[in-house]
């Protein structure tokens, strides 16, 4: 089934919310009130939810512990993929700090950087390793994803270290400039400049 970005968007968006209201020991929610907290329509709620085969009852809404766990099989399978990071400068020390990289769905195995104070380090609980180690370490890790926060200058070479190893399968790069990576590969692009460039093309249509 292919799955238009943005409905993976709000279903993360629900996956949160939902963790949240589960951890309040919400027991159940409706379309309106998702919406509501989310700044959706409700409409768009129902429709999200029920094109993947999850339907609320009328009048009572969603069991919450169950939505979450359908919408959590959806995103993603029950199990922990393995994930490392190269490039562990301010970029990659706050994506390090940040709660999103702590997960049950996966976890970092390994770092990679080519500055000695940090090559050998444990940080942040994870190790350090020399990024010319790279291919080597993914592949005896078996890790799957890899997340890059390097310049641009050093993404393509660190993509082909990275998938020398044979066992990757995604790679979520940071990185200014495109990265070539067979077609087995898939790679996902954060662009902030792209990001905030589209927030201030909507504003110009808001601004009076």
């Amino acid at each position: 089934m292919k799955i238009a970005e943005p409905t993976v968007e709000r279903l993360v968006l629900y996956y949160r919310l939902l963790l949240q209201l589960h951890n309040e020991e919400r027991r159940v929610v409706s379309s309106q009130e998702i919406g509501e907290m989310l700044g959706l329509k409700a409409s768009q709620v129902r429709k999200d939810l029920s094109y993947f085969g999850e339907i609320g009852k009328r009048g009572v809404g969603y069991h919450v512990d169950r939505l979450y766990q359908h919408i959590s099989n959806i995103l993603s399978p029950n199990r922990v993929w393995k994930i490392a990071l190269v490039g562990v400068g301010r970029l990659g020390e706050a994506l390090l700090g940040h709660k999103a990289l702590r997960s049950d769905k996966f976890k970092l195995e390994a770092l990679f950087d080519n500055d000695p104070s940090k090559i050998g380090q444990v940080i942040c609980g994870i190790p350090c390793y020399d990024s010319e180690e790279m291919t080597e370490i993914i592949c005896r890790k078996g890790i799957e994803v890899v997340i890059l926060t390097v310049p641009a200058g050093a993404a393509q070479i660190s993509a082909d270290r990275a998938v020398a190893a044979g066992t990757v399968k995604g790679i979520l790069t940071f990185a200014t400039t495109a990265i070539s990576v067979p077609e087995d590969v898939l790679v996902y692009r954060v662009d902030i400049s792209i990001e905030l460039e589209k927030l201030l093309f909507f504003l110009k249509g808001a601004v009076v």
